[in-house]
């Protein structure tokens, strides 16, 4: 689990009450009910406008894997991929039926079902390819709407402010409410400003970027089971898949130490697995 938009978000709204206790402010003097329903609830209401209700249902039901950010680390799914083609080596194709049956992936589950059943090279990748653009325009679709709610929410601070302002132009017979009623009347922008940078943008990113991970991680798994259908080696398969991926300078430095022992030389897939270790 990766709680960086848990830690992201908390962390901005510390700064902000921080702030407002440094400067010796009332956190509640910002936690206005009507300033705040204008804000939030006009907001989501013209982005579900701007939308369709798919599109809306899709965004929302994103919410709990964005604040969870669970991803499959490379080295783990290199493992488990390399273990396949050491099966597939040892028992043939056919065996990779069973393989399918247990997978927990569902897009691992289709290329090994696939593989079982015979499929040639090009549908294969053609099935596979189709998925991963479905996939990814789900993902950018509900990383869309929250950043769509984030171009909003600004403008619709202002419009709260400018409506609170009509009340305090109506009051001007009375100078003593004049400052509290102004300061209460910027609320609006502000709940305008910090939602949009403290809630909509940064969800829509963070979608964004676990789309593009998951993108990253099905490309390894096609790559990988394509060449296994052909009959690579789970030694060379290994290189592959590893050269696909992104290294820490820790791990390049770890593996480029033992490739570099002339007395105890590995193989690329025994570096993958001690580093998934």
């Amino acid at each position: 689990m990766d709680i960086a938009l848990i830690l992201g978000i908390v962390g901005a709204f510390g700064a902000l009450v921080a702030m407002l206790t440094l400067e010796g402010q009332n956190v509640t003097a910002i936690l206005l009910p009507a300033p705040m329903i204008m804000v939030l609830g006009a907001t989501i209401a013209v982005s579900f406008a701007s939308s369709t209700i798919p599109d809306v249902l899709r965004a929302f039901r994103t919410i709990p894997a964005a604040f969870k950010g669970k991803t499959v680390k490379p080295a783990d799914a290199i493992e488990t991929l390399v273990g396949i083609a050491e099966k597939a080596r040892r028992e043939g194709l056919l065996s990779l039926e069973s393989d399918a049956a247990e997978a927990s992936d569902p897009f691992l589950k289709v290329a090994l079902q696939n593989v079982a059943d015979g499929a040639d090279e090009e549908e294969l990748r053609t099935v596979l390819d189709d998925q991963i653009a479905l996939h990814e325009r789900a993902g950018k679709a509900a990383a869309k709407w929250f950043k769509t709610a984030g171009g909003y929410a600004p403008t619709i601070g202002i419009i709260g402010t400018v409506v609170s302002l009509t009340h305090v132009l109506s009051n001007l017979s009375s100078p003593d409410k004049l400052g509290p009623l102004i300061a209460s009347a910027f609320i609006a922008t502000l709940w305008g400003l910090v939602s949009a940078n403290f809630i909509w943008l940064p969800l829509g990113d963070r979608i964004d970027r676990l789309t593009d991970i998951e993108i990253e991680r099905m490309q390894l798994v096609v790559e990988a089971v394509l060449a296994i259908q052909a009959g690579a080696g789970p030694h060379l398969l290994a290189e592959r898949l590893r050269a696909m991926t992104p290294q820490t300078p820790k791990r390049e430095a770890r593996a480029k130490d033992r490739t570099g022992d002339d007395d105890d030389p590995q193989s690329g897939a025994e570096l993958e697995l001690q580093d998934a270790a």
